[in-house]
């Protein structure tokens, strides 16, 4: 089959990725899978690192770049948010409560979708607003799957316990009563990419009084159901 695009140097670059894919290699090992002639091959390696597209293992082999993994992930956001609005909106609709998607921004967490309940009292969290990560069942579904390192530095000052989180991962989701905000309680679950890693987190949040002392009670199963929908769109490609 012909794989020609017409643009020579850019079928060259994509022979080199697609070479290492399957992971590292020496410049003889390139030149090999690629067919390309020595010059060609180690001046398309060394072009594609300058862009990071390709790097160096401690060895000195090629191996696919740090950019490569940046464009992903940024490819599975946009897949993330063009599916949350109708998996927000059907959470909303199925437990009555405002629906959010919150990923993590270093030392906070930001809401990067939502669907709010249409009358009522309301829990309002607007899109684009940024929110402590040591307070609320968000941020512990944020938290519980971190390195441990990291999860230790977060447990810092933070309004739950490791014993908590410990309990967040044997459950799945997470729920929180006044942490964040005295009066409102909220449920939330982990969205995970394809590599199975935690990156959102879908909630549930509303007045104490209507999802009472126990909110997980009420609502685990919608909101895990939810961040499931979300998870599969993520692993699915193209």
């Amino acid at each position: 089959m012909d794989n020609s695009s017409g643009v020579g140097v850019l079928d060259k670059a994509a022979l080199v990725l697609s070479a290492l894919e399957s992971g590292p290699a020496t410049l003889a090992g390139l030149v090999t899978a690629t067919g390309l002639a020595r010059p060609t091959a180690h001046r398309l390696a060394v072009a594609l690192e300058h862009h990071r597209m390709v790097a160096r293992d401690m060895q000195g082999r090629f191996i696919l770049g740090p950019r490569l993994a940046e464009l992903a992930a940024a490819a599975g956001e946009d897949r993330l948010l063009a599916t949350a609005g109708p998996v927000l909106t059907h959470l909303r609709d199925v437990t009555g409560e405002s629906a959010q998607l919150y990923r993590r921004q270093g030392d906070m967490r930001i809401c990067v979708a939502a669907a709010e309940r249409l009358s009522g009292l309301r829990d309002t969290v607007p899109v684009g607003s940024t929110l402590t990560m040591k307070a609320g069942s968000s941020a512990q579904i944020l938290m519980a799957w971190e390195e441990p390192e990291r999860l230790h530095r977060g447990l810092q000052g933070a309004r739950f316990t490791a014993t908590a989180l410990s309990g967040v991962r044997r459950r799945g989701w997470a729920q929180s009563i006044g942490e964040r905000e005295p009066g409102v309680a909220s449920v939330s679950a982990p969205v995970r990419g394809p590599s199975n890693r935690v990156v959102a987190a879908v909630s549930v949040s509303g007045p104490i009084e209507r999802l009472t002392r126990h909110p997980g009670r009420m609502h685990a199963q919608a909101v895990i159901d939810a961040a499931a929908r979300l998870s599969e769109a993520l692993r699915r490609t193209g």
